[in-house]
């Protein structure tokens, strides 16, 4: 039986608890006001045995960015029938918009962050690729179902749209200033992308749409009292 490395055990928790740290902190302040400084005096720790772990903020940056690169690899299903289709889209899109919120300090300052990073830069570009192609093989398995009436040049377009808005949705929606929780932000983001769906969907899936949007609509309102 292998036994474990006690200094192995300490070290791996120690990477972690700075990454959990940092993170808190660049979503709170913003990753260009945060130091490493900070980050060592927030976890207790100096600044040598931070720089021990990483290297520098820029490695911290990198590796948080892989962790959020595996929560948006993710494939929706494409179910056989409308309602379940509607359902599939939803849940991708609020996964998408979770993962968004929980890694908000990327996109918060998205533009001067992949400005810096080029390698950050290929790497976003090649999560936005998956997602648009994602986004595209559930809106072609609604019109094999006959839930949606799109060609393909329309689909396209579609799912560009829905990827600027999930990029930029969370800048926005910190603009209006609501009294809500951020699961509730989550919930507008994906009711808006559905929005920008909704004219193209016939049917089942645009009736069960509307019953799920109905649903989104009294929970917000509840939110809001």
């Amino acid at each position: 039986m292998k036994t474990l490395d006690g200094n192995a055990v300490r070290t791996q928790r120690t990477r972690e608890r700075v990454l959990a740290e940092s993170l808190r902190l660049f979503n709170e302040r913003g990753e260009a006001n945060v130091t490493t400084g900070m980050i060592a005096d927030a976890l207790g720790i100096s600044p040598g045995n931070l720089y021990y772990h990483y290297r520098n903020k820029d490695e911290i940056v990198e590796r948080l960015f892989r962790q959020f690169a595996q929560r948006m690899d993710l494939e929706p299903d494409a179910a056989a029938d409308a309602a379940n289709l509607i359902e599939d889209l939803w849940l991708y899109l609020h996964l998408t918009f979770e993962a968004i919120r929980d890694y908000r300090f990327l996109y918060r300052n998205l533009d001067d962050l992949l400005a810096r990073n080029r390698k950050l830069k290929a790497q976003f570009n090649r999560i936005a690729e998956r997602k648009y192609q994602g986004i595209v093989r559930l809106c072609e398995a609604m019109v094999q179902a006959k839930a949606m009436h799109a060609n393909p040049e329309e689909i396209r377009v579609l799912a560009r749209n829905i990827l600027v808005v999930a990029t930029y949705w969370l800048n926005f929606d910190s603009l209006r200033e609501r009294r809500a929780s951020a699961a509730d932000g989550l919930g507008r983001g994906a009711y808006q992308v559905m929005s920008l769906v909704a004219p193209y969907l016939a049917g089942e899936a645009r009736r069960h749409l509307g019953a799920v949007s109905r649903g989104y609509i009294r929970q917000s309102q509840a939110s809001l009292g």
